[in-house]
């Protein structure tokens, strides 16, 4: 089973509100889930992006691939920088 963290759509029409969630690929947009690791509310000003870093890095090390979007957002918080260091550099 591939796994990725990914966003989630709640709330209403011209509203949107997502969960951040580790899912399996095969599974819809708003299907079923492994676990919420987050939230994310693009009509704040500034956007809200809150996840829980430890569950967040958890799923990364075991593998799960974050979408785009995702990613770009873990970038703003630093905690994509932080997995990549704690990834070891392969040695030849």
């Amino acid at each position: 089973m591939s796994v990725k963290l990914r966003l989630a759509r709640i709330g209403k029409t011209k509203q949107p509100h997502y969960r951040v969630v580790a899912a399996d690929t095969k599974k819809a947009r708003n299907g079923e889930f492994l676990e919420i690791v987050g939230t994310y509310r693009p009509l704040e000003d500034p956007s809200g992006f809150a996840v829980d870093n430890a569950k967040v890095l958890q799923w990364l090390n075991k593998g799960a691939l974050p979408t785009e979007r995702v990613r770009k957002l873990l970038e703003t918080t630093g905690l994509w920088g932080e997995f990549m260091a704690t990834k070891s550099p392969k040695k030849k």
